[in-house]
């Protein structure tokens, strides 16, 4: 077995958290093929272990590499406290990658609208937000920090409930004024439905129709939440819509205003990576945000 490299570590470290060789390359100033050949010395001094499987989306950690994932975190710890000059406090020059997954609502809506606090506040951190159609999975490493529309029923996790929020129906004005009244449920079914597309759903949490009725189908149809909002603000027909998408808009009405459905948001980190400085700290910032914003996000005030 040949002896290991240690600077080998970084570039293991930079395509664990980018999953793209040629992301991990720009990262470290080098081209992909260096990356791959470093990654291969570094699989060969550990006696031929595979760290990396090639996945659809990029290399994804095989359980050697989430293994070694912890051990090399524990060890970036270590040598940024002692760059700080001594044991490093929660909170003091916090620094590296932070990557957060959240969906797409929640993530554009609340998050990014006040992510610059939190940057403000660690400047030395570079915070990556995927908020999107879909999760990427703590569990896996290919998230810090995962804000969930269901508990996870498996894997190496920490989870909390993060909260609830609500959802109502929601219309445009001018959409309202130019078609029949609505007062009960019975008369969606007169009106065009916004939705999302059945087969494209990354959640079921996300089929909110069906509890509405079972004649009531969606007629306009996207895979994206900003997508169905638009439709909605533009008087293309009447949609579900978060309260803390919709109530930010007062050019839209609650429809039949009685009727909730109420999801929740959960909070999940990896176990090894829970301790992680810049991870407790957005841990804390988020649950802070959430409780100053739980009124908007149960449809309960601005």
């Amino acid at each position: 077995m040949q002896p290991m490299h240690w600077d080998d570590l970084q570039f293991f470290l930079s395509l664990a958290r980018t999953g793209l060789l040629t992301n991990a390359a720009r990262q470290l100033d080098v081209d992909a093929t260096t990356v791959g050949r470093r990654i291969r010395r570094l699989e060969t001094s550990l006696g031929g272990q595979t760290l990396f499987v090639q996945g659809r989306e990029g290399h994804v950690l095989t359980d050697a590499g989430r293994r070694l994932l912890g051990r090399v975190e524990t060890i970036e710890r270590e040598a940024d406290a002692i760059a700080a000059g001594g044991d490093q406090a929660i909170g003091e020059d916090v620094r590296g990658r932070l990557r957060v997954s959240a969906s797409e609502g929640f993530g554009t809506w609340l998050v990014a609208h006040h992510l610059g606090e939190f940057a403000t506040a660690h400047p030395l951190l570079t915070i990556d937000l995927a908020a999107n159609s879909g999760f990427l999975d703590p569990s896996r490493r290919e998230a810090d920090v995962a804000i969930l529309l269901a508990r996870p029923q498996r894997g190496p996790l920490i989870t909390k409930k993060l909260t609830d929020y609500r959802l109502r129906l929601y219309a445009a004005t001018g959409y309202l004024e130019q078609h029949p009244p609505i007062a009960t449920r019975a008369d969606l079914s007169a009106h065009r439905m916004i939705g999302y597309i059945p087969d494209l759903l990354y959640s079921p949490e996300l089929n909110y129709l069906d509890e509405l009725g079972p004649a009531i189908d969606a007629r306009l149809r996207s895979s994206s939440i900003n997508a169905q909002y638009r439709m909605i603000a533009a008087g293309a027909g009447i949609g579900v819509l978060p309260c803390f998408i919709g109530d930010r808009d007062q050019s839209l009405v609650q429809v039949l205003p009685d009727l909730a459905i109420t999801r929740s948001f959960w909070l999940v980190t990896h176990q090894d990576s829970r301790h992680l400085p810049r991870n407790a700290l957005f841990v804390e910032w988020l649950s802070s945000l959430v409780h100053h914003q739980r009124a908007r996000l149960l449809g309960e005030g601005p």
